[in-house]
């Protein structure tokens, strides 16, 4: 027996260092949909949520490098960006490393990527989840839809372990006036704040009945959201007219925001987009990053609607779905003189092909403000978005609608006015 055992110790010795049994949690409640290789943390210092534990079993001494990384590959020649790093020599046995995020981290899922003598344990997007993943949470809020009429319901989904919450809604507009101005989107007051006790959902997300009342204009307004440890969130929604009051028609590329929205739904630690790893399908109903607040959002579309707002101009507002809502070019062309896409038009069905290319062949005035618009074709089902083949590919390249076609870009490096 006691050679046996020698035996084995010599061969334990000779094997390289190896991670196994790896699994994440936050010294707290676990929250809806966390398992054993995602937590959820929510750093605000209250003792509730406000670390990640990263456990693991060594089969020999080593040393163990952790790398906490922000995965984003919209910006080019890059991947991700470590934001944490921590290297520890340890023992064999069964260990573990804890992440404490600094209060004010950006809430969205962090990949872990741990390295051991020459082995590395990470994700890839589209394979099999290997290393933990911890989502730090701040107020993720979405609509069901991306455009109400006055008087309908929506159930709006929260997900936030914070305690109390603060409701208010915005209208985004730049004129100067006595009312509250929202401090991130520039928008202008439409409810006083109200208070919702949130002590009931701490571990799982909520849904809220919320109604829209009162005869507002059409436009671009936000949900925010706001606790008392400071954390702010966001949902947006277009108010639209069921019977058009203008004759020009602004349509917000509500399609794009979702197909550059890097939300991680599923949190293996990389956005659910179709610019990532090669996911070709994105779920229309997911919060945004960035505080409920599209990606560029501010760069394609606010300038815009804001000159709209101080030039008092009044225009019906529509969501891509608003404008697939139309049966047929024709249908467009008796409802508006003027249809303006001022934002990054780039994903749109074959249904919105038709009726566009329909209403300006009939003589309807088009508009664009961006680049790359009509550029991709996408297929709706439910409420899942798939990206197809591009329109050019197609036999319908952009340039025979819009009139210039998409060829390269430097992603805003070089700006002028």
């Amino acid at each position: 027996m006691i050679g046996l055992a020698l035996a084995l110790a010599l061969l334990t010795s000779g094997e390289s260092p190896r991670l196994h049994d790896l699994r994440v949690s936050n010294g707290s409640r676990p929250f809806a949909g966390d398992g054993r290789l995602l937590t959820t943390v929510s750093p605000n210092g209250d003792g509730f949520r406000d670390r990640a534990i990263v456990h693991f079993r060594l089969n020999r001494a080593a040393t163990v490098r952790l790398d906490v990384l922000r995965t984003d590959t919209l910006k080019p020649g890059r991947v991700s960006k470590t934001i944490w790093r921590v290297t520890r020599r340890f023992r064999p046995g069964r260990r573990q490393i804890v992440w404490r995020p600094a209060r004010g981290t950006e809430p969205r899922t962090y990949l872990m990527r741990l390295k051991v003598g020459h082995r590395v344990y990470m994700n890839l997007p589209g394979r099999r989840r290997r290393t933990p993943v911890v989502r730090v949470q701040g107020i993720e809020a979405g609509f069901p839809q991306r455009s109400y009429a006055p008087g309908e319901e929506a159930d709006l989904r929260i997900a936030t372990d914070a305690s109390s919450l603060r409701l208010q809604v915005f209208y985004y507009s730049s004129q100067v006036g006595p009312r509250q101005r929202d401090f991130k989107t520039a928008g202008t007051a439409m409810t006083g704040p109200i208070q919702l006790d949130w002590r009931g959902h701490r571990d799982a997300p909520g849904r809220l009945r919320f109604i829209r009342a009162g005869d507002w204009p059409s436009g671009l307004y936000f949900l925010r959201l706001t606790a008392g440890d400071g954390r702010v969130g966001y949902a947006p929604f277009i108010v639209k007219r069921l019977v058009p009051r203008s004759r020009v028609a602004v349509v917000l590329s509500t399609n794009t925001w979702q197909a550059y929205n890097l939300w991680d739904e599923n949190g293996d630690g990389w956005g659910d987009s179709w610019y990532v790893g090669g996911t070709r399908s994105v779920d229309l109903r997911r919060p945004f990053l960035d505080f409920g607040v599209p990606f560029r959002f501010r760069d394609w579309d606010l300038d815009f609607i804001a000159w709209l707002n101080r030039t008092q101009k009044q225009v019906d507002f529509l969501s891509d779905d608003d404008l697939a809502a139309f049966r047929s070019g024709d249908e467009l062309a008796a409802a508006y003189d003027l249809v303006v896409f001022p934002g990054h038009a780039e994903y749109v069905t074959a249904h919105e092909y038709d009726l566009v290319e329909r209403y300006r062949n009939l003589g309807g005035n088009l508009m664009f403000l961006a680049a790359n618009n009509f550029f991709c074709e996408v297929r709706r089902n439910a409420e899942i978005l798939t990206r197809g083949r591009l329109w050019r590919q197609l036999g319908r390249p952009e340039a025979a609608l819009v009139g210039v076609q998409y060829a390269a870009s430097d992603y805003g490096a070089r700006e002028g006015g």
